[in-house]
């Protein structure tokens, strides 16, 4: 359909590109193919062993921060929603009486002052 990857969702060149995967993370080097036969030591098979768990547990690390600094973003967003939901329906949450004894939980009611000038538009219609 000769579409642009970069564009389509569900690629891995639009999540690269847009920041949603972990493409920097120096571990992906791990996990590149050698196709060089190496001689068989089992030291080496060990210690392989021993790093491909401790390379498993960095990378399920940094991938939990990774999507921890992800939803700190709209962290900040959601509370400012939250807050203004809440101010929207406290006479949800509270009583109209508890409102009424407690100015605390109302909003401050704010007084603007407006300025009318005289205009052709704004005086009486005559008849």
């Amino acid at each position: 359909m000769k579409r642009n990857p970069r564009k389509v969702k569900w690629t891995k060149a639009y999540r690269r590109l847009h920041g949603k995967d972990m493409t920097q993370d120096s571990t992906f080097e791990f996990e590149r193919k050698r196709n060089r036969p190496e001689r068989y030591d089992r030291n080496l098979a060990e210690n392989t062993l021993k790093a491909i768990k401790k390379i498993d547990k960095i990378r399920l690390d940094r991938a939990s921060d990774h999507i921890k600094n992800k939803l700190k973003t709209g962290k900040v967003q959601r509370q400012k929603e939250a807050r203004k939901q809440l101010e929207l329906g406290i006479h949800l949450v509270k009583a109209p009486l508890a409102l009424a004894q407690d100015s605390s939980l109302c909003l401050p009611k704010i007084k603007v002052t407006v300025s009318q000038a005289q205009t052709e538009e704004n005086q009486p219609m005559e008849e």
